[in-house]
């Protein structure tokens, strides 16, 4: 079958091609991809190419496809795998496979696997781990926006306080305590300020910071103080710049007693080291940003580690039942992982939006792979509309579910395109 994808062949190698993909193995599955959200981690393998852990050292004549954040349906199935999934069922998919120790991943290692294409072949290991999953959503994006969310659940579920009586440890964050998310009001720190609403054992103080008004400001809207109150939690969204002292400012919202659970989401030394100088007794700090240097360091207090038994760790991508706490959560609504997303575009958009995507404003960049078009603000859908009835009609879609991407946008996407 000829595929249309997003190839690296190295450093800052992109190429959008045509090209045929193998017939199936019995062992494997032939899907379509719908769409693929752009993460930060495929733009640092874009400027690193073959230096980065999961890249192969072939790559300049093995291109690998790029992608890792995508949802889709199922084409074909091999006979191994009859019995457990159909040809023409939606299918949701967690990247992060630790395959035998292995660190190859879609999006980064597999010449014909990702998610920046038109059709892709799932290999074996993704179903004997349990990493295809079953997807029966109204939306393709919720699925795609699954693995991202499950990153920020596998950072929640990750954390861990000690019980001095016997040392087992208590996983997850504190109940009726303070979080801190340092460098926040991202796309993914969106997705963490909103997380912890739904949690049954939920901390009573949620505090995210960022020097960006912009961002700050839409935080705000999207998580209003009194709905995050209604659940029963406290959130705050701070620009430290607004304080002479932020260490004295953020210490303060706790009476003092400092965070219990810190997440840094920037990889700055700086942020780094405020995290640690802000961890209560017990405190746990998850350094969540994934830096590009291989050398990236920080100064820790060692001496709050060993008195107040302080502890650092760090987290990247998630697991299979973190996807599926993912997908379940977003179906019932207790989250909106449509909050991460400010722009939309098509498979001729992915290579661009790709190599530039820190210089481009906003949140999360989903893509639809099985058409071109330009990759375009949602904010920007109304004046658009003048001259287009299709964005015209996406405007409407969206001002109607509070500026957000949601299920009816993308079947009036999908269906013009159909």
């Amino acid at each position: 079958m000829l595929t249309r994808a997003v190839r690296l062949y190295g450093a800052n190698d992109l190429r959008l091609e045509e090209f045929e993909l193998p017939e199936i193995k019995d062992d494997e599955i032939l899907a379509k991809v719908v769409c693929d959200s752009i993460c930060m981690s495929t733009y640092k393998l874009f400027i690193q190419g073959k230096a980065h852990k999961r890249c192969p050292r072939d790559v300049d004549v093995n291109p690998v496809i790029i992608g890792h954040e995508f949802a889709g349906d199922i084409v074909k199935v091999g006979k191994k795998w009859a019995g457990e999934f159909a040809p023409g069922e939606k299918f949701a998919q967690q990247p992060a496979l630790n395959y035998k120790g292995s660190l190859a991943s879609p999006g980064y290692s597999y010449p014909y696997f990702g998610g920046a294409c038109t059709h892709c072949v799932i290999p074996r290991e993704v179903m004997e781990l349990g990493c295809l999953l079953h997807y029966d959503g109204e939306s393709y994006f919720d699925a795609s926006l699954a693995e991202p969310m499950s990153c920020i659940i596998g950072g929640y579920n990750a954390m861990y306080h000690t019980n001095k009586v016997n040392y087992e440890h208590a996983m997850g964050v504190r109940k009726d305590g303070a979080v801190l998310i340092l460098g926040g009001a991202g796309p993914m720190g969106l997705g963490a300020a909103e997380y912890p609403l739904s949690l049954d054992d939920k901390p009573r103080l949620v505090v995210v910071t960022d020097v960006d008004a912009d961002r700050l400001a839409r935080a705000g809207e999207l998580i209003p103080e009194e709905a995050a109150r209604k659940a029963g939690v406290r959130v705050l969204f701070v620009n430290p710049r607004d304080h002479e002292d932020q260490y004295e400012y953020l210490r303060e919202l706790t009476g003092g007693a400092g965070f219990d659970d810190v997440f840094v989401y920037v990889p700055i030394r700086e942020l780094a080291e405020l995290g640690d100088r802000l961890m209560a007794f017990d405190g746990c700090m998850n350094f969540f940003a994934g830096p590009s240097d291989k050398n990236f360091g920080a100064m820790i207090n060692l001496y709050n580690c060993h008195y107040t038994g302080t502890h650092v760790m760090g987290t990247t991508g998630g697991n299979a039942d973190d996807l599926k706490e993912a997908l379940a959560l977003s179906s019932e609504r207790k989250i909106r992982p449509a909050l991460m997303v400010t722009h939309i575009g098509g498979m001729n958009s992915i290579a661009g939006a790709t190599a530039n995507l820190p210089s481009i404003p906003g949140g999360k960049k989903l893509t639809y792979t099985q058409f071109d078009m330009p990759l375009t603000a949602i904010a920007d859908f109304a004046e658009l509309g003048a001259g287009d009835p299709l964005y015209a009609r996406l405007a409407d879609s969206c001002a109607g579910h509070g500026g957000l991407w949601n299920a009816e946008a993308e079947s009036i996407l999908l269906g013009r395109f159909a």
